[in-house]
C-alpha cells in the first residue's frame, strides 16, 4: 500500500461523495464505526459537518473524486449548531463502547478458564496410568464444571482462544472435542446425564494414541496401509486404557465408536447409522471438524469455514443430520478461527460467537489508518451497516494483514455465557 508522505486538508464545505477521508478525532466523538473511510453519501457529509470541525484530512490517492474547488476568500462557514440526531448517534457509540469493554471482559474470564481447564486436560492425561482413580475424579469434576457454565438460561458465547503451546497438539484436540461437543449436545436439549458421559468420553477418545509409533503420527503425507491399520488400532487402546481409569461402560462404548461414521464408512467395525451410539454420532462429527481445522502441518488445515461446509457438501451422508446441522447453526456460516473480508473491504479474523446470533460475530479488523488505535474489536450485532462479505484464507492476507491479526495455527475454542 502506496504511502503518502504529505498529509492533504480540505475544509467541511469541499466534501463530496468518493472522497477518502481521515477523522483526527478520538473514536467516540464521532459516529463512524472507522476514523477512517470513503464517503458514500450526502447524510455522512453532513454528519462531518455537524462535528464542528474546519479542515478535514483526506488520501488523494484513495478516493475516487477530488475534492470540491473553492475561491481561497471566501470566509470559513461557521460550525453548525450540535444536530439532535447526531447527539443521538453519540450517545449509541458511547453504549458500544461499554459494550466493547464487556467483550473484553468476558473474552478475558474465558482465556483464564481456558488456561486452567487446559491444565487440568494435560493432568489428566499424564496421570491416566499412575493415579488412574484420582485422574477419574478430575475428569468428572472438569466436564462438571463446564456444565455448571452450560446448563445455564443465558446465551453462550464460543471464543477463539489464543493458544500457544507446542507438542501438545493432543491435551487441545481432546480439549476442543470436549467443548464442542457440550455445547452440542446443550444445543440438541439432551439430559444431563447423557452430556456428562459424552463430555467424558471427549476427553479420553484419544488416550491411546501415546501406543502409536511416532513414525506414524508425525508423518505429514498419506500413511500406508499398513501404518492405516496400526493408527485405526487408537480406538481400541483407547477403550483399554479409559477402562483401566474405571470409566463406565457408556463412555467406554462411546470411545470405541469415535470414528464409526453413518455410511458405513468409519471404523474400527465400519458401523451405519443405526447401529451407532447416538451420543457418538455427536463425538464422531466434533471429531471430524477438529481433525480438518488442526492437522499436524498447519498448511494443510481447512479453515474454520472451509471445515465445516467440506462436511455438509462432501461429506454429509457421513454424519448424523441433527447434530450436524445444528453445529452449522451454532458456530455460525464464519465460525470463530475465520478470516473475513468485510462489506468496506477490510480483512477481520473472527474471534467469537454467540450461538444464537451466529451471524454476527465479534471480529478483531485490521484498518491501516487506525493502527495506533491498537486492537479494534468489534460486534457486529451493533453494526447495521457493516457486514461479512465472504472467508478468506491466510495466504489472500496482505503482509501486513495477517501479522497484525496473526491467526493462531491451532484453532482452540472455549466458552462462557453472556451477560443479559
Amino acid at each position: 500500500m502506496p504511502i503518502e508522505k504529505l498529509a492533504h486538508f480540505i475544509r467541511t464545505e469541499q466534501l463530496q461523495v468518493g472522497l477518502y477521508i481521515h477523522l483526527d478525532l478520538p473514536w467516540d466523538e464521532h459516529p463512524f464505526t472507522f476514523g477512517s473511510f470513503k464517503i458514500k453519501s450526502g447524510e455522512q457529509i453532513e454528519m462531518i459537518k455537524q462535528l464542528g470541525v474546519q479542515q478535514i484530512r483526506y488520501s488523494p490517492t484513495k478516493s475516487d473524486q477530488q475534492p470540491i474547488a473553492i475561491k481561497e476568500d471566501v470566509a470559513e462557514t461557521p460550525a453548525a449548531k450540535p444536530d439532535p440526531d447526531l447527539m443521538i448517534i453519540l450517545e449509541a457509540k458511547q453504549s458500544k463502547l461499554q459494550q466493547f469493554e464487556r467483550n473484553k471482559a468476558l473474552r478475558s474470564e474465558c482465556a483464564k478458564a481456558f488456561a486452567a481447564t487446559a491444565q487440568a486436560v494435560r493432568n489428566i492425561d499424564k496421570q491416566l496410568n499412575s493415579r488412574p482413580k484420582e485422574t477419574l475424579a478430575g475428569a468428572e469434576r472438569l466436564v462438571g464444571q463446564m456444565l455448571d457454565t452450560l446448563l445455564v438460561d443465558n446465551d453462550i458465547i464460543i471464543h477463539l482462544m489464543n493458544d500457544k503451546a507446542k507438542g501438545e497438539e493432543l491435551y487441545f484436540h481432546s480439549l476442543n472435542v470436549a467443548v464442542l461437543s457440550l455445547i452440542l449436545a446443550r444445543d440438541m436439549q439432551l439430559a444431563k446425564q447423557d452430556i456428562r458421559t459424552l463430555g467424558l468420553a471427549a476427553l479420553f477418545h484419544d488416550i491411546g494414541k501415546v501406543e502409536i509409533p511416532s513414525r506414524i503420527t508425525m508423518k505429514s503425507g498419506l500413511l500406508s496401509a499398513a501404518e492405516e491399520k496400526v493408527y485405526q488400532q487408537h480406538s481400541l487402546w483407547s477403550v483399554n486404557a479409559a477402562k483401566t481409569a474405571g470409566l463406565p461402560p457408556a463412555v467406554l462404548r462411546l470411545i470405541a465408536q469415535h470414528h464409526e461414521m453413518c455410511d458405513g464408512k468409519g471404523y474400527p467395525k465400519g458401523l451405519k447409522r443405526d447401529e451407532i451410539d447416538p451420543l457418538a454420532r455427536i463425538l464422531a462429527l466434533v471429531n471430524c471438524y477438529d481433525n480438518y481445522c488442526n492437522r499436524l502441518n498447519p498448511a494443510e488445515s481447512l479453515t474454520p469455514h472451509e471445515a465445516l461446509s467440506h462436511m455438509y457438501t462432501q461429506q454429509r451422508a457421513s454424519f448424523d443430520p441433527v447434530p450436524l446441522n445444528l453445529l452449522i447453526r451454532g458456530m455460525g456460516v464464519y465460525p470463530p478461527g475465520s478470516l473475513v473480508l468485510l462489506s468496506n473491504n477490510c480483512y477481520a479474523l473472527v474471534i467469537a460467537v454467540n450461538t444464537t446470533k451466529p451471524l454476527k460475530p465479534l471480529i478483531q479488523v485490521y484498518n491501516p489508518d487506525a493502527q495506533d488505535q491498537g486492537t479494534v474489536l468489534i460486534d457486529l450485532e451493533y453494526e447495521a451497516q457493516l457486514n461479512i462479505s465472504k472467508s478468506i484464507k491466510l495466504a489472500q492476507l496482505p503482509k501486513a494483514a495477517a501479522v497484525y491479526l496473526s491467526p493462531c495455527k491451532h484453532v482452540s475454542y472455549y466458552f462462557n455465557a453472556s451477560e443479559q
